[in-house]
Parts: structure tokens; C-alpha cells; sequence
């Protein structure tokens, strides 16, 4: 959930084939400016959070609009090869709608947090389990849950005048969208603690070198940083791209010989693909490999 109530109604959202025209999910031409933007072009599946004038606060429009394209982007198959997730406008996303949030403990205080079971949890499932790799781009706020959506991602390009916070204490909670173990993971047990507990705000400084953010880049500039990364990263070996996310997914915890057997069978599926083959041959040609998929 967020902490910044959202300031006004709207719904669209998008999806396109290959030539980048967007579509709304959900669909509603008479309320643009509300919703999720999906776009295919050349392997990338974009999903653009907007509702730029509420800070791309998640009310059910966004969270179902949200579900609806990262399923799309399953329903794709091999047509999408690498993801990226933005925001449109100044803030990438400040989380849960607290307007929407005041009236439910109003109207239905019973069912106020079922959004967090038939939502949210969906959603980050539906994102940790894409095989594809995905690019978040962040500019401006990532707060609570927008935090939790941006941790989904494998790779995060951060713009310099972003900020973060986790936000759930200051009204009462403690975390959704699996941010106490995916912040955990990111920057320390000791450290997420910290900024739960204390509820600190950090910016792009520290996002860098906590190793929550993977770039850098000036202000107005991350989507096109973190477009270009995805766009590298569909033209790269995405068999092993899938398998390298399945392992460090079942890794922690998990017995020491269970992470080599893991290891050893993705290597040798891996070797017998034809995109391994090929790779070999061009790195002895000195030549580039193209990676197919296969």
C-alpha cells in the first residue's frame, strides 16, 4: 500500500501486437489517463503505469490493469523475449490509493484488505514467475507497494532525483507486494529493518550502493536508459536468461548440494540448445551469436 492519496479518477491502459500503438486494460475510452499501457515492439513487452496526475497510485483500475498485462505478457509466449515496467510522468508509482483505502475501511472495514490476497499477491506471482527478464524504470517517488512492484524486477534503472520509502509504518502497517522479503534481499536484513522501523526516505545514492538500483541515469532519462537494456537484453540468450532467474529464485535456503544438482541440470539443458551451440561456434569464429531461443 502507499502513503499519497490519489487525487483524481480516470482508467486506460494498453496493449499493441508489434507495432507499438497502445491499448488500455482495462479498457475504457471515455476515462483516459486512468489504467496500464501495454506495448510489443521488437520483443519488448512494455507495461507503463497511467495515472500520471495521481502519482500512478495503485486503485483496483491500476492493480487489475496491472494483473491483466503481466498476463498478457505469459499469454505472449516466445513473442516477448525481455519486459519493461515504467511509470508515465513524475513519479513512478507512490503505492496503494489512500482514497480508495479511506472509503473501504468506511463502506466495508471487514473486506478492506482483501485487495492484498485478490490483488496484490496475484500480481507480484504473475511478475516474479515471468521467465523473461525484467527492467523497471523508476523517476520520482517508489513508495510502498510501488516499491514492491519495482523490487519484482531483475534489473532497475533508477533516475538521479529518485526517492524511496516503504511508508507502511507511517499509517499503522507493516508490508504487502513481498517487500519484506524482497527489500531483505536486496539491501540486508539489517537494513530493510531499519527502513521499516524508521520508515527513512533514501534516494538514488543509496539505491546504488545498497545494490537496489543497477543504474543511475539523469533525471527524465530512465525509460529510455531502461528501453535500450531491455532491448539488449532480448536480443541475449534467453533459455539462459529463464534458467539463471529460476536458480537464484530457489536458492536461498535451499542445502548447498541442492544449488549444484539445480546448476548442473540447467547447464546441461542448456547445452544441449542450439543457441549454446551456436554461441560456442561464433565465440571460436570470433564472430557475434545470435540467440534464437531454441
Amino acid at each position: 500500500m502507499g502513503v499519497t492519496p490519489s487525487e483524481t479518477p480516470g482508467e486506460t491502459a494498453g496493449h499493441s501486437e508489434t507495432t507499438g500503438r497502445g491499448e488500455t486494460y482495462p479498457s475504457n475510452p471515455g476515462r483516459p489517463g486512468h489504467g496500464v499501457l501495454y506495448r510489443l515492439n521488437d520483443g519488448v513487452a512494455e507495461i507503463e503505469l497511467d495515472r500520471p496526475e495521481a502519482g500512478n497510485a495503485l486503485d483496483v483500475t491500476m492493480k487489475q490493469g496491472l494483473l491483466a498485462a503481466v498476463r498478457r505478457v505469459a499469454a505472449e509466449g516466445d513473442a516477448v523475449r525481455a519486459v519493461l515496467l515504467t511509470g508515465r510522468g513524475k513519479a513512478f508509482c507512490v503505492g496503494q490509493d489512500l482514497k480508495e483505502h479511506a472509503r473501504a475501511l468506511e463502506e466495508r472495514p471487514a473486506s478492506a484488505f482483501a485487495t492484498v490476497t485478490e490483488e496484490y499477491n496475484p500480481l507480484v506471482l504473475a511478475l516474479r514467475a515471468l521467465p523473461q527478464p525484467v527492467v523497471v524504470a523508476v523517476e520520482g517517488a517508489c513508495v510502498g507497494a510501488g516499491l514492491g512492484l519495482a523490487l519484482c524486477a531483475d534489473v532497475r534503472v533508477v533516475a538521479a532525483g529518485a526517492r524511496f520509502a516503504t511508508a507502511f509504518t507511517g499509517i499503522g502497517l507493516a508490508a504487502d507486494t513481498g517487500l519484506s522479503a524482497s527489500l531483505a534481499e536486496a539491501v540486508g536484513p539489517s537494513r530493510a529493518a531499519g527502513l521499516f522501523l524508521l520508515g527513512d526516505r533514501f534516494g538514488s545514492d543509496e539505491a546504488l550502493d545498497w545494490g537496489l538500483a543497477h543504474r543511475v541515469v539523469p533525471d527524465g532519462t530512465a525509460a529510455a536508459e531502461g528501453r535500450a537494456l531491455a532491448g539488449r537484453l532480448a536480443q541475449g540468450p534467453t533459455l539462459a536468461y529463464a534458467q539463471v532467474k529460476r536458480l537464484l529464485r530457489e536458492a536461498p535456503g535451499a542445502a548447498p548440494a541442492d544449488v549444484l544438482d539445480r546448476e548442473a541440470a540447467a547447464q546441461a539443458a542448456l547445452g544441449a540448445t542450439h543457441d549454446h551451440r551456436a554461441a560456442v561456434r561464433s565465440f571460436l569464429d570470433r564472430g557475434r551469436p545470435v540467440f534464437e531461443g531454441r
